[in-house]
């Protein structure tokens, strides 16, 4: 499947709820939000319908995100069907980690090519102010239960961490890149992106050039272009090789350094909404379709929805809300 500017889309975002056991200022308000009734949402049959459309349709790679994925019930049983009934998808997650001491074993049995975690302080206080209350050594309890499992089961463990000036610049900076070499993980870091509510600011926003000035502090970095991490399915991100460990580290510069023209996936929000770019309101709803199993609507709004791809978008976005579109 291709859209009007000739890009292969091949990789697919599925937010399977908008609920969240955090709080996180750059996501959602302080007051939190009235969460989707649980009939709106698309249920896991619904889903395992919709990949088996998907498969047809050229799609390679799935994420599964949230909201936080892991506080659906039975969500690790339905990445195992998913897993199992899809062996051509490679099949990812995204988590904010706070399950993980529970989650890990299944986790890393069922055969995820990769997990993402979001971690973007490793100091306590800054991470419980960041999401409203949280606490940050359930994570890192998590993330060093879960790497040698997943180690040994060839799950690859990503850390996400989003930049922000005066919350995570400076010595952390170097520190989030020493935590992740330590377990093996690779680190990407992520350009604070402004949405509907995310307080975000030209004053916090810190372009990964400035990142990169940092660790070349205490290190000598180069940009990777032959990344093993880097393939036709990785997405934005680019990479960085420091010339002295062999450490890698990727950037998902969405502001400072576009990346529309080689964009090849399209989100799925929980309620059944095609979103085909972050940065742009217009959606496709499937819902009705899924659910009756129509498929031959299905295939027809999935084309409406590629059809409708910006070449570029407008790198903001005062509407939308991340936490119910996946990231």
């Amino acid at each position: 499947m291709k859209d009007f500017f000739g890009r292969s889309l091949s990789y697919a975002r599925i937010s399977v709820t908008d609920r969240c056991n955090y709080r996180c200022r750059y996501c959602m308000p302080e007051e939190g939000v009235e969460w989707i009734p649980h009939d709106n949402v698309l249920s896991y049959e619904d889903i395992l319908y919709l990949l088996e459309i998907l498969s047809g349709f050229g799609i390679k790679k799935i994420r599964f995100t949230g909201g936080e994925p892991l506080v659906r019930k039975g969500m690790v049983q339905f990445l195992k069907e998913a897993i199992t009934s899809f062996p051509e998808f490679q099949i990812a997650l995204t988590t904010n980690g706070s399950t993980l001491t529970r989650d890990s074993p299944l986790l890393a049995s069922i055969g995820l090519t990769s997990i993402n975690i979001s971690l973007d302080t490793l100091d306590a206080g800054k991470f419980s102010a960041m999401t409203r209350g949280a606490a940050l050594q359930p994570v890192i309890d998590g993330i060093d239960y879960l790497v040698p499992l997943a180690s040994h089961a060839k799950t690859k463990i990503k850390m996400n961490s989003v930049l922000m000036r005066g919350f995570n610049d400076g010595e952390m900076i170097g520190q989030l890149a020493g935590f992740a070499s330590k377990r093996g993980m690779l680190l990407r870091f992520i350009e604070f992106m402004p949405f509907h509510s995310n307080f975000w600011s030209a004053d916090m926003f810190m372009p990964f050039s400035e990142a990169l000035a940092l660790l070349n502090k205490t290190g000598r970095w180069a940009e990777d272009v032959n990344s093993p991490h880097r393939d036709s399915l990785s997405g934005p991100a680019r990479y960085y090789i420091n010339v002295d460990t062999g450490q890698r580290i990727g950037v998902i510069s969405a502001i400072s350094k576009h990346f529309c023209e080689t964009c090849n996936r399209l989100r799925v929000t929980s309620t059944g909404d095609i979103r085909p770019c972050l940065f742009d309101d217009s959606e496709v709803s499937i819902a009705e379709a899924v659910k009756n199993r129509n498929g031959e609507k299905v295939r027809e709004l999935l084309h409406a929805a590629a059809a409708m791809k910006l070449e570029h978008g407008a790198a903001h976005n005062e509407k939308t809300r991340m936490y119910a579109i996946g990231g």
